[in-house]
């Protein structure tokens, strides 16, 4: 199957899953479910999010080493210390990826990140970039994406693309969004 036409499944159970009351894996239950997600044929499976804790570290390294056909993926905030962490934990996979994100809609940049539109541009460009220099398979989010102005999240998307991003990622972070709406902002502005 050429890979244009090919749908790529990008598993976050062990990483976003693991946010939710309760749902706390250990190292070897990571490992356990990232051999069966990788029998089953999963194609990229986020193991965990590096920098947070020496247990996600950890958990993201085994993974690295032992899956055989998935691409072990790390998250990565937009800082140099965060990626060279995911690479860090990645880099005994023959393929992985890092997914380096920010927060990009107005009330997160001001209260979460006291950062302009300029300076969330800079930072997308040298996270990119910077990941860019450990794999070609770099995955960007805007953080926030569904309450982002939608030109400059075009902005922020034509960007990363620039910089090296081969995958990207529109989150609905914090549940603002319906799908109806999702739909209906992506249709309009493809005319």
């Amino acid at each position: 199957m050429p890979k244009k036409d090919k749908v790529f499944i990008f598993d976050t159970t062990m990483r976003d899953g693991e946010q939710s009351p309760g749902a706390s894996m250990s190292v070897e239950e990571k490992i356990q479910i990232s051999r069966v997600f990788d029998e089953m044929g999963i194609d990229i499976i986020e193991a965990g999010f590096p920098i947070s804790s020496p247990g996600d570290f950890e958990a993201v390294s085994a993974i690295s080493k032992s899956v055989k056909n998935s691409i072990p993926c790390g998250l990565a905030r937009a800082t140099k210390k965060d990626i060279d962490a995911c690479h860090e934990s990645l880099k005994f996979a023959k393929r992985f990826r890092i997914h380096t994100f920010i927060s990009t809609s107005p009330v997160h940049m001001k209260h979460k990140l006291n950062m302009t539109n300029d300076q969330v541009l800079d930072a997308i460009k040298d996270s990119v970039t910077y990941a860019k220099k450990f794999t070609d398979d770099v995955e960007w989010s805007c953080e926030d994406g569904t309450r982002t102005n939608l030109e400059f999240m075009y902005k922020t998307i034509e960007l990363a693309i620039k910089c090296g991003a081969t995958t990207i990622n529109i989150p609905d972070t914090v549940g603002y969004s319906i799908p109806e709406e999702f739909a209906k902002n992506y249709y309009i502005n493809q005319k």
